[in-house]
């Protein structure tokens, strides 16, 4: 087995399971970008192992719908093919993905439904239902030549789900008599003690909200979360408001899960967003994109002013349904400051209750182990505290420590049907998209990328004579973001100084190499500009000959 993204990180979660004949594929992700990544829209794992074994792959098997899950796909089948296994509101997600990209799924791919088996060369792929934050989320158990593997995917134990699917606890119970050989379990939420809230206390939550609401009702969500958005259709319904969706992800995602039976408008509630501005406040409900703080997302272009489609008024209710994600804190706290100062009610936080977390809390994941009794254990899907805190679960259930294995991506766990261990490492990279180029973006570029940011460019024109060997021309300076050129004029006066005198240096040693000549300049006011302003901008000295 080889991880080639999901461990010690959240997001871009990707597991191939090889044997020496042929290949399987569970997820294939993304993660979004952090504040270090500059530019760059999102970022998916290096694909270079399974391209270098593409003849062996027999199938991509995804858990559930989330991006971190299957967004990297259309990425992926730009460099190889192989059919899709997934459950329908999974595939029917994947596909509308696809269509975007104007590509369609790979021939033989097909939706699978919990307890059904799927053959892909030397394994048997069955499975298996769990609750999640998005319908349609399952498990796989999966039989291979040295015995029977479990990918848990992302679950939490749900007494009370929206749709009535309880996670299927006989099948597990069944597994573990069976005799599972390797679970790999999700590790998110391995600190938390305690279980994970049920989805219908944020339906609670939010029918409060429905009752004190005196104007309109604005609720920002992530658009997969189709049980909360099931809960709003009907809280709408019940509340005699007409609901309108803003946002082309939850729009997508409203129209995919409506067309295949996911998502209910059983009062019928639904209408165009063009149409809100001609009903009363009080019969206004709107689902938006945005709860993380996107600076794009629909609820953001509200806060600041910028959303045609709906200009917030004093008297709006909205509701943040989603707690931001590690890094989007500062985004999620500048939209709010916006929609309180328009005179906006925000509902938001933890002590809303308007959001809970589709994963399983320890007692949860303890339960899981217990369940499935596997002989040994490999914690997946989180930072790596997250994984450490994960294996001490296991060590509590009896697993022993030499039958734990924690690893990284691109660690390669080598499994036979007595042993497992960590073995060597494999290339498993993080590829960064930057609008159409794909891993054209790499560190030296997101270098710059932050030092343009910081300190801004320098440029040095010049135009210099082959003959005669000396500037006949320049040097000019030109900045943008280090200082201002008007308020700033003796400083740029002494660099052009200096870069003079960096070049006639140049000339009394008889170079006559522009490389050499661009070298100096650049030294010379490196040194000069750091030394009087404690900056370092990116120079760029042209060099036109004549």
């Amino acid at each position: 087995m080889v991880p080639l993204g999901g461990l010690g990180e959240i997001g871009k979660n990707m597991m191939v399971l090889e044997t020496e004949q042929d290949l399987i594929v569970i997820d294939a992700g993304l993660a979004f970008p952090g504040d270090d990544m500059p530019g760059v829209d999102v970022v998916i794992p290096d694909y270079t192992y399974l391209i270098e074994r593409r003849q062996k792959l027999r199938g991509i098997f995804l858990t559930h719908g989330h991006e971190d899950h299957i967004g990297g796909i259309p990425y992926l089948l730009k460099e190889i093919q192989a059919p899709i296994y997934a459950t329908r509101l999974t595939l029917g997600l994947v596909e509308r993905k696809l269509e975007e990209d104007k590509r369609a799924l790979p021939p033989r791919s097909r939706a699978i439904r919990p307890g059904e088996r799927v053959k892909a060369g030397a394994f048997t792929v069955e499975p298996f239902l769990v609750n999640h934050s998005i319908p349609d989320s399952v498990g796989f158990a999966i039989r291979t030549p040295v015995g029977l593997f479990i990918h848990t995917g992302d679950f939490k134990f749900d007494q009370t789900p929206i749709d009535g699917r309880v996670a299927d606890y006989q099948r597990l119970a069944a597994y573990g008599a069976e005799g599972v050989h390797v679970l790999m379990m999700d590790s998110t939420n391995a600190e938390r003690p305690g279980v994970t809230g049920s989805e219908r206390q944020v339906g609670e939550a939010l029918a409060n909200v429905f009752r004190q609401a005196r104007g309109r009702i604005l609720i920002a969500s992530f658009a997969s979360h189709l049980h909360r958005l099931q809960q709003v259709f009907d809280l709408a319904a019940q509340f005699k408001r007409r609901l309108a969706v803003i946002g082309r992800s939850m729009e997508n995602a409203v129209e995919v899960a409506m067309k295949l039976g996911y998502l209910r408008d059983t009062g019928g509630v639904l209408t165009p967003a063009e149409k809100i501005g001609e009903l009363a406040p009080e019969r206004v409900v709107v689902l938006m994109t945005g709860s993380q703080g996107e600076p794009l997302s629909a609820l953001v272009r509200a806060a600041t002013g910028e959303l045609r489609k709906l200009e917030l008024i004093p008297g709006d209710t909205v509701v943040i349904a989603a707690n931001p994600i590690p890094g989007n804190e500062k985004l999620v706290q500048r939209t709010v400051d916006n929609l309180f100062r328009r005179g906006c009610q925000v509902v938001y936080g933890p002590h809303a209750g308007v959001h809970v977390s589709g994963h399983g809390s320890r007692e949860e994941l303890r339960l899981m182990l217990n369940l499935t009794r596997p002989r040994f254990f490999i914690p997946v899907h989180g930072e790596y505290r997250h994984l450490l805190h994960n294996a001490e679960l296991a060590r509590s259930v009896g697993i022993p420590d030499n039958h734990i294995l924690i690893g990284e991506n691109g660690s390669v766990f080598e499994v036979t049907a007595s042993t497992a261990r960590v073995r060597g490492k494999v290339a498993a990279g993080a590829v960064m998209v930057d609008g159409l180029g794909v891993g054209d973006v790499g560190n030296v570029v997101l270098r710059d990328r932050r030092q343009l940011a910081q300190d801004g460019v320098l440029i040095v024109a010049m135009v210099l004579s082959r003959e005669q060997r000396k500037v006949v021309s320049g040097p000019d300076l030109i900045t943008r973001g280090f200082v201002y050129m008007r308020e700033s004029e003796d400083l740029l006066s002494e660099a052009r100084e200096r870069a003079v005198k960096a070049i006639n240096g140049i000339d009394e040693q008889d170079i006559t190499e522009w490389s050499t000549i661009k070298a100096a300049v650049r030294d010379a006011l490196g040194k000069f500009l750091y030394e009087r302003t404690g900056r370092r901008p990116v120079i760029l000295p042209i060099v036109l000959e004549i």
